[in-house]
């Protein structure tokens, strides 16, 4: 551990950031119509998701700000909102064409779940979190500051909630100052290995479990990651044992610190938003939140995992969830005899 408070635009203040909108990249005419021009080019030929590569999603103008907001996620203040797509042009389909393309730039899709979806939706299916199959993201239910097992996360709003579902940023550097300055223990805890569940989705040679701190300090940068619920339940295996009292107390602090007004920034979707999260300096969060009765004005975001051929470095510490932990060749969840797919509905 660094032993230190770090500095630098990583270690960002909820109360900042909402007096700012230094983080919301609005599109402008001319990149809108670069995006159009690479929906109808990709569309008219007729493929699927999974054959359209970056080259096939050609963005002469909006590529090089892309490289910028890239730069901004990676090394900077961890995240960033693209915002002006009218949504309601487009079709579902056209929709989840235009995000693939854009994320493309961003970096490689990678595998969300077991059943090897390259495009996640975020929809609630009725599903029970209880269940170690089901995902919170097919609910209704707060779901709690957290990292995904990928460098980037993408979410594209086509439809909001009708009450709540806000998103929650906080940046784990900061937190990680914050309890270096009040509870310097619980830290030190925090930078040991927890077990950590995958939730039946085990790949090839694997244990339902695997080990990771929940901060890992290489490369003189910090990067986090958590995710509770997983922790929380993996003691259900033979052999793991039951979380500590300083554990639960040094998580606990991570969970306070997080709701802090302070420190948290919370946004709400418009139709059209793209929000990019960098996993690594950044936790994330959904407020539970109301949805519509009508089947076709119900919540719905789309998802991608992305993996940058820039990514920083990781410490070997990653190998036990991404496996590889190789620049542009990393995360996701990959299960044996489950192939990629990108479904246009959820499931």
């Amino acid at each position: 551990m660094p032993g230190r408070a770090l500095s630098g635009p990583q270690a960002w203040y909820g109360e900042d950031m909402a007096a700012s909108d230094e983080w919301i990249y609005a599109l402008t005419e001319h990149e809108i119509s670069e995006i159009d021009s690479a929906l109808v080019r990709t569309r008219d030929r007729n493929k699927d998701l999974l054959s359209i590569g970056r080259d096939d999603f050609v963005l002469p103008t909006l590529s090089r700000k892309i490289g910028e907001l890239r730069e901004e996620i990676l090394k900077g203040r961890g995240f960033v909102l693209m915002r002006g797509l009218d949504i309601g042009r487009y079709t579902k389909h056209e929709a989840a064409l235009i995000f693939w393309g854009i994320g493309l730039h961003f970096g490689e899709p990678r595998s969300q779940n077991g059943k090897g979806h390259l495009l996640g939706h975020v929809h609630d299916l009725g599903k029970d979190v209880s269940n170690p199959t089901h995902r919170g993201y097919q609910t209704t239910i707060e779901l709690s500051h957290h990292t995904d097992s990928t460098d980037i996360a993408a979410l594209m709003c086509l439809r909001p909630a009708k009450l709540g579902g806000e998103s929650s940023l906080v940046s784990s550097v900061t937190i990680h100052n914050e309890m270096l300055r009040r509870r310097p223990d619980f830290l030190e805890e925090l930078f040991q290995p927890f077990y950590v569940d995958r939730r039946e989705e085990i790949p090839e040679g694997k244990l339902p479990y695997y080990l990771m701190p929940v901060f890992n300090w290489h490369d003189g940068e910090l990067s986090g990651f958590y995710s509770w619920l997983q922790v929380e339940i993996t003691a259900r295996h033979p052999g793991v044992p039951e979380l500590t009292d300083r554990q639960r107390e040094a998580t606990q602090m991570i969970h306070d610190l997080a709701l802090d007004d302070r420190i948290n920034l919370k946004t709400s979707f418009q139709p059209g938003d793209i929000q990019l999260v960098h996993n690594h300096t950044i936790f994330h969060a959904r407020t539970a939140y109301e949805d519509w009765e009508e089947i076709d004005k119900k919540r719905h975001l789309l998802r991608l995992w992305l993996c940058p051929p820039d990514a920083r470095e990781l410490p070997i510490q990653f190998t036990g969830r991404y496996g590889c932990i190789s620049a542009g060749n990393r995360g996701g969840i990959v299960v044996p005899g489950v192939p990629d797919r990108a479904p246009l509905d959820p499931e």
